[in-house]
């Protein structure tokens, strides 16, 4: 992989990972328009870490504040009904799900589910989803009232991202809305429920290519992974803004658009299903 190569890729990383269009759909398109290759889920899982430091940074005061009060509640200090604390239990417990299937179809994800008609499949079938839950949402729970039962159906949610296609972020908030949460509250959440899932992946996929005989490309990797966590902060700052006073119409008729012309390229052979690489 070239440094121009690694550089479009973070910044198609910073701009996809928290807009429900899918990031992964994204880098395994791109990658195979500007280099004929796709990056593979180990870059893919890595330049992810960018992204999700942007999160942390971004919400370190509310981090902090969850973290804090969680280890006070075990310690007794903290009532174990404060929200903060049951946002933590709900953060671990939602994470369960995509851990467990993660690890249990790693060689489905890293090789099969990363043909591009699933990808173009998922990118149109999800949207017409996140479409019909946003459209029906009924746009009145707070984050603050999010109860065991929705944590964990919205974490078993974004198990479905596991597929590339469907979005992280895209199957949480089309979840949160299904549930009646706001916009902005079933984004929050989504944020702050992709944190264990995606760095967990992000350094297994570390300790993972450490064995492969053929030596990554290291440079190229931590510059996509900067750039992804400068373009991504950025990207979370938008979105929370434009949520609060847009529907995600537009986001919508893009994945349906991106997955017409990705089946074109495909029918033409200009982008091959399963690419090498």
């Amino acid at each position: 992989m070239s440094w121009w190569d690694a550089l479009i890729l973070g910044i198609v990383q910073g701009l996809t990972e928290f807009l429900p269009i899918s990031s992964s759909a994204h880098q395994s398109i791109v990658g195979q328009l500007i280099g004929g290759e796709d990056p593979g889920s180990a870059f893919t899982a890595i330049t992810q870490l960018g992204t999700e430091a942007a999160v942390v940074v971004y919400f370190a005061r509310d981090i902090a504040r969850i973290i804090s009060r969680w280890f006070g509640s075990l310690a007794g200090r903290v009532p174990k009904d404060d929200p903060d604390v049951r946002m933590g239990w709900l953060v671990i417990i939602g994470s369960v799900p995509i851990v467990v299937l993660g690890l249990l179809f790693q060689d489905a994800i890293d090789s099969a589910l990363r043909n591009l008609w699933i990808t173009v499949a998922m990118l149109a079938g999800f949207g017409v989803v996140i479409g019909i839950a946003d459209r029906l949402a009924r746009n009145v729970k707070p984050l603050e009232s999010i109860s065991w039962r929705d944590g964990v159906l919205m974490g078993l949610a974004q198990s479905l991202a596991l597929v590339p296609g469907v979005s992280r972020s895209g199957a949480t908030i089309a979840a949160g809305l299904a549930l009646g949460y706001t916009r902005e509250a079933a984004a929050r959440y989504s944020f702050l429920l992709a944190i264990p899932a995606v760095l967990g992946s992000g350094f297994y996929k570390l300790t993972d290519i450490g064995t492969d005989p053929v030596p990554p490309a290291w440079g190229p990797i931590v510059l996509a992974t900067v750039v992804s966590f400068v373009v991504g902060f950025a990207v979370i700052a938008w979105l929370l803004r434009f949520i609060s006073t847009h529907t995600f119409l537009p986001f919508v008729i893009y994945r349906i658009a991106l997955a017409a012309g990705v089946a074109v390229l495909l029918l033409t052979g200009v982008l091959e299903p399963l690419p090498t690489g």
